[in-house]
């Protein structure tokens, strides 16, 4: 412990004083109890560690049976052996859990998270003077509480005063708990836009843009989020006001791909995503009102969509009420939500490519159960089959981000990411409700199962 005051004393630049503070805070946390869940485990695993998951069946992501009755040997970090136990070596020494007549999926992936949510209302109020070392506290305990509900990997897409990239760094390094996090950093503004701040200067030309793209490279970003049209949370104009220019988009996009960056775009307006998806776009999210002509072409050209639905449902109704959200933001959030779903209900019918994504905490509670796994609900309500819903929030999310051949799976060699059900997620969606286990890298961070 004195080594590390003595590493934050030395310290100069009060931003990183902060992070290392919630990082040392984060890691005392690891060890307390976690609220609705009786057994949680944080530790940290030895490379040597050979780990045994028995009795549970595999659910098979492309489809048809899974391996019933199968195990899972994982060594350290990775998967190394998958199949029938009668054909599956267990190593001599190995920790065995049992989770006999239950099943098996991939760790949860949400692609539309910030951990530093500030929404307007009371609570966006109490946080308007949050110090540094707060936001990273808070973010700290979202990214901990995130990953006990069964959510491995997430992708950051607009956080502030680069606490993502603390945060990520602290939770490689083994000082707080957390998913793998992928992050686009700050969202990139124009002066008035959606989510611009009036204290810092906006963005209002492709140089402009161009520089700002640079800049988050630097940071360590590995994806640009861009705001092209308005939003609930502006407190004036048309949510579907196309706020970009052309050029300045393409700016966006042809800087971004020379440094083997994605560009995301937030966007509920069919006449800028179309401009957007003309100069490279790779993603959309949210997309309250984009029309048939716009689908069809995000999937003539394999442009993703992060849909969001969960934030204009009426069941986060209860969360807008919990942070005071005002009227005037209730009004908006009631105008898309319609227009979203039919949306997201004409997406599954063209095909569009689609990663699942909340805009919420993805824990927050949400109908009884967690803001992710009632994000998935609602695409099987909207036509997808349970088991593409399944795949939206576990190998589509990993294949958007490029990490398909690292986390997404379970088989030999891959990241050992995975969570334990009562009953298959491919067959009823629903079942994600009842996670029992939660393993990330080899380590077990939550564990209900029967002793």
């Amino acid at each position: 412990m004195r080594r590390l005051i003595a590493v934050v004393a030395v310290m100069r630049a009060p931003s990183v004083l902060a992070y290392t503070v919630a990082a040392l805070a984060a890691l005392a946390m690891a060890g307390a109890p976690f609220g609705v869940h009786r057994a949680v485990h944080a530790q940290v695993s030895p490379s040597s560690r050979v780990v045994a998951v028995v009795g549970a069946t595999i659910v098979n992501l492309g489809g048809g049976p899974g391996v019933a009755n199968a195990t899972v040997v994982i060594e350290g970090e990775r998967i190394t052996a998958v199949g029938p136990a009668a054909s599956t070596t267990i190593p001599p020494g190995a920790e065995v859990i049992r989770a006999n007549g239950r099943f098996i999926s991939p760790g949860l992936m949400n692609m539309h998270t910030h951990y530093g949510l500030v929404l307007p209302g009371r609570q966006g109020a109490e946080l308007a003077n949050e110090t540094e070392a707060a936001l990273a506290l808070r973010m700290a305990a979202n990214a901990r509480t995130s990953l006990l509900t069964g959510v491995t990997t997430t992708r950051s897409t607009g956080e502030i005063k680069r606490a993502d990239f603390a945060l990520r760094r602290a939770i490689e390094r083994g000082e707080a708990v957390g998913p793998r996090i992928h992050t686009a950093g700050e969202t990139l503004n124009v002066t008035g836009g959606h989510g611009w701040n009036p204290n810092k200067q906006g963005l209002d030309s492709p140089d402009d843009f161009r520089r700002a793209v640079r800049q988050r490279h630097s940071e360590g970003a590995e994806w640009i989020k861009i705001a092209i049209s308005g939003g609930i949370a502006d407190t004036h104009g048309d949510i579907a006001a196309s706020q970009m220019t052309k050029d300045e988009v393409a700016a966006v996009t042809e800087t971004a791909h020379r440094l083997s960056m994605k560009v995301t775009a937030h966007s509920g307006s069919p006449g800028a995503t179309l401009e957007a998806i003309d100069a490279g776009l790779d993603c959309v999210e949210h997309g309250y009102f984009l029309t048939d002509a716009v689908l069809t072409k995000m999937a003539e050209k394999g442009v993703w969509l992060v849909p969001t639905i969960v934030v204009a449902q009426p069941t986060v109704m209860e969360f807008f009420k919990k942070i005071g959200s005002p009227d005037w933001y209730l009004a908006r959030v009631a105008s898309v939500g319609e227009s979203h779903f039919k949306m997201l209900q004409n997406a599954i019918k063209h095909k569009v490519k689609i990663a699942l994504g909340t805009d919420q905490f993805p824990y927050e509670p949400n109908d009884g159960t967690t803001a992710t796994v009632r994000e998935a609900q609602y695409y099987v309500e909207a036509g997808m089959t349970p088991l593409q819903a399944l795949r939206s929030a576990t190998i589509e999310a990993a294949t958007m981000l490029g990490i398909q051949d690292r986390v997404g799976a379970i088989e030999p060699g891959m990241l050992a990411d995975l969570v334990i059900t009562e009953a298959d997620p491919s067959r009823d969606i629903k079942a994600l409700r009842g996670i029992r286990l939660v393993m990330k890298g080899g380590t077990v961070y939550r564990n209900e199962l029967p002793r």
